[in-house]
């Protein structure tokens, strides 16, 4: 299903006129379509870096997912740049005792047109495979002026802050 991510509203952006993702749960398997439509030229876009795993991707255009499997307040953060670089991290609440998640890396690909941008990735999140997943879509687009601007399909009051409660909207359940 396409979820339409919203822009935080302290921080307007110029270059991106739409931005959704598609979430799909597979037992274990998360497989993510972010589309940007807009101006890509006005886009900080990493260059290719190979698949490697990177930390602080987030510093620049770096799409992103927050799953809370279960009732708990454990949860994982998901860092997926253009470059196809990217991290993943375990946190035990919120924003509390953070460490690497031990995960494969993700499949990611990625497409630039002039007027807009595809990243696909797939994941394995073996942990917490059959309970109820509360998912955060996120996004941080960078533009060529060093302007910033925060994506989520919910926003709390103030900063922004991917890693409040209140962005966890999307449930996924598995399939079998």
């Amino acid at each position: 299903m396409r979820h339409a991510l919203l822009a935080h509203p302290d921080l307007p952006n110029q270059a991106v006129s739409s931005l959704t993702v598609d979430a799909l749960r597979d037992g274990s398997l998360l497989t993510l379509t972010y589309r940007l439509s807009g101006r890509v030229d006005s886009l900080v876009l990493p260059p290719p870096a190979g698949g490697v795993r990177c930390d602080e991707l987030w510093r620049t255009t770096c799409f992103e997912a927050f799953v809370r499997p279960g009732d708990g307040d454990a949860y994982l953060e998901l860092n997926l740049s253009p470059s196809t670089a990217w991290a993943a991290y375990r946190f035990s609440g919120y924003r509390a005792g953070m460490a690497d998640a031990r995960t494969a890396p993700p499949a990611i690909a990625f497409e630039a047109t002039p007027d807009g941008c595809i990243l696909t990735a797939t994941i394995d999140l073996p942990a917490g495979a059959r309970a109820l997943w509360r998912v955060a879509l996120t996004a941080v687009i960078e533009e060529v002026s060093g302007a910033k601007s925060y994506w989520s399909l919910a926003h709390a009051p103030g900063r922004p802050d991917f890693h409040n409660a209140a962005g966890f909207t999307l449930e996924l359940r598995e399939h079998p």
